[in-house]
């Protein structure tokens, strides 16, 4: 037997017990591609501090969907039982041996404790830390990347963790997202009507199908609704007939990014012509982060989706308040992490705030920037939320991509309804942009892979596509799916695995309509989440838009008529005493509530250089399920607990 000496036995006893900090480094997350526009410019100086946030793997993550749909399905007998925010922080707050796993590693490499800062719900660990630092740390190289606008960020093409770490670590910041700002899904897909007395008159652009000049007023009757909606379209395509009892208690937020705003007289100049007694009436604004309903810069690009929803969001539920969260200050602007800070304080105030790669990260320290403190739950959620932006999916990680949309599911379960429009370019991505075979972005015949939306491919929330009522045919006939300007956004996440409540759906979609496409041309395999949800009008709106009207197209439409809806059938329960009906998917897609939604049988996606998906009997990845019929939903959902 050989024996060694006692201070070599020491030597290698303290080797064994600190074996975990020797572990190798694994590539924990890696950017298969620059974001189309963006490209890596030069190093950045080693001593620049970069403010590094570790996100602590939570506990609980595999039961998300399973807690979501215990409050959510009509058939469980928890239904409509919603949480607190304390509840949801308190379940899925990270281990005790996660938090004291980060902490332990990062002092090992000369990050002190003292350094750290530990967020209030245990989710993140926050230090700052030199750029030299952060590259010895995690492996990796430092770049600014620039866009062809002039916009910079800061980041690594990938970045690497011990792999003892990797069952603690479930995203770094900043380091390979590099995601730019959101975008308007339909992009205003517009036609102005033009005339000094406001008529409607001929359109100035050569897309689709002229108007007829009839004016914007109370005079259009249900025989218009082929080219021009207003909300009595929609109240007889949806069989809308109900009026508000419970505003007090009800809420229905609408999220708007600045510089985009709405204009008080474009509102007035709406009401006036279609609901008159509306004359005068405002949102309740919210200012997040410094937001504010500019009026220095005005014009089509700056007022039309915010004209948009308010307009026929008030109009549809009238007389309920309709809240207004304006997101960004005027310097920074924000992101979709700015609004959830706003209106759940666990994810802020508990999970450590924003990714200073894609939201704004306030106080903002430029000039003329907001200088108080980020909004951390300044509000809470409202009972529904109708937000009309996005981004393709591929420009996000799907690390990213996952946690944003655990939070999605969180406010869920808290009994909010979240909307988000599908887009607007049928199977393409925004601009039309497709994807390469090594999912590049790419315009066709470059780009031939359909390029899915998020958050619409996220599964915990409700994505609304776009129907058309078809020249010539009226309120009475079947819709068909959006080929007027704008194709409705629809298909199959490449990052997100399908939710229970769709995969019946899905897989008869499949088997009984199997799109003529290989795997080459999008996830066919049967087992990623599918979108859109469900869909609504979005050809053809008559909207107030900068002192003219203006014939607005889009799933930009699409979602605040159906948040509108849902805000209805709240209030109808909330009126006798029920609460909410929080996540909607799970009782959309159950066999109970199958007949109380439109089927939409005609009409596809195109894009990508293809027809794209084809609209037809049942759930389709074009119009979801259908179209809501108020009525029945009503009956349906005032059975329910």
């Amino acid at each position: 037997m050989v024996v060694f000496p006692v201070f070599v036995s020491a030597i290698l006893a303290s080797f064994v017990l600190a074996e975990p900090l020797l572990s190798p480094h694994v590539v924990h997350e890696k950017r298969a591609r620059d974001p189309l526009g963006w490209s890596r410019t030069r190093r950045i100086d080693p001593d620049v501090i970069l403010p590094m946030r570790f996100g602590l793997t939570q506990n609980n993550m595999d039961t998300i969907e399973d807690m979501l749909m215990d409050v959510s399905h009509p058939e469980s007998p928890n239904y409509g039982k919603h949480w607190t925010a304390a509840k949801v922080v308190n379940h899925f707050a990270p281990s005790p041996a996660t938090i004291s796993a980060v902490k332990d590693w990062l002092h090992s490499e000369g990050i002190h404790s003292s350094r750290q800062r530990l967020s209030p719900s245990k989710i993140w660990v926050e230090v700052n830390a030199s750029v030299a630092e952060v590259e010895r740390l995690l492996k990796t190289e430092y770049h600014i990347w620039a866009d062809n606008e002039g916009g910079e960020r800061v980041g690594c093409h990938e970045y690497s963790i011990p792999e003892h770490m990797r069952d603690h670590i479930d995203i770094i910041k900043p380091t390979v997202h590099l995601t730019g700002r959101i975008a308007n899904p339909s992009q205003l897909r517009k036609r102005q009507i033009k005339d000094s007395n406001h008529r409607l008159g001929s359109v100035n652009s050569g897309n689709g199908p002229k108007t007829n000049g009839q004016k914007p007023s109370t005079t259009l009757t249900l025989a218009d609704c082929d080219q021009f909606i207003t909300p009595v379209c929609l109240q007889a395509l949806y069989n809308i007939h109900y009026r508000p009892l419970s505003t007090k208690r009800n809420t229905f937020g609408i999220v708007e990014f600045t510089p985009q705003a709405f204009l008080q007289p474009d509102l007035d100049m709406f009401f006036k012509n279609f609901s008159p007694s509306q004359v005068g009436q405002k949102p309740i604004l919210v200012s997040i982060d410094g937001g504010v309903a500019q009026t220095t810069n005005t014009g089509f690009d700056f007022n039309g989706e915010s004209d948009l929803d308010l307009e026929y969001a008030m109009a549809l539920t009238n007389p309920q308040p309709i809240t207004l969260l304006q997101t960004g200050d005027l310097v920074e602007g924000a992101g979709f992490d700015n609004w959830l800070d706003a209106v759940d304080a666990s994810f802020c105030t508990f999970e450590g705030g924003d990714d200073p790669t894609q939201d704004g990260i306030y106080p903002d320290p430029l000039p003329g920037g907001f200088t108080g403190p980020e909004s951390c739950g300044i509000i809470k959620p409202p009972h529904v939320v109708s937000i009309s932006y996005g981004q393709d999916e591929v420009t996000i990680t799907p690390k990213s991509a996952m946690r944003q949309c655990a939070e999605y599911a969180k406010i869920g379960m808290m009994g909010t309804t979240v909307l988000y429009s599908s887009g607007d370019n049928g199977v393409a991505g925004f601009g039309n942009v497709c994807l390469t075979s090594n999912g590049t972005e790419a315009v066709p015949p470059a780009g031939t892979r359909f390029n899915p939306t998020f958050p619409s491919g996220c599964p915990f929330v409700t994505s609304v596509g776009a129907t058309q009522i078809s020249p010539n045919k009226t309120v009475h006939d079947p819709e068909s799916a959006c080929e007027q300007v704008i194709f409705s956004g629809g298909g199959f996440s490449n990052i997100f695995g399908i939710p229970s409540y769709q995969k019946k759906a899905v897989a008869g979609f499949l088997k009984n309509h199997p799109p003529p496409y290989t795997a080459a041309q999008f996830n066919n395999s049967g087992t990623s989440r599918a979108f859109p949800d469900l869909s609504a009008n979005g050809a053809n709106y008559v909207v107030a838009i900068d002192g003219g009207f203006f014939l607005v197209f889009g799933t930009s439409a699409s979602a605040p008529t159906t948040g509108s809806i849902i805000t209805l059938i709240n209030d109808a329960r909330l009126t006798i005493g029920k609460g909410p009906v929080g996540f909607i998917n799970p009782a959309i897609y159950s066999d109970l509530f199958r007949f109380a939604f439109n089927d939409i049988t005609t009409g596809g996606n195109q894009g990508c250089g293809t027809p794209g998906f084809t609209a037809t009997t049942g759930w389709d990845p074009v119009t979801g399920v259908g179209t809501p019929n108020f009525e029945k939903l009503l009956a349906l959902w005032l059975l329910l607990p």
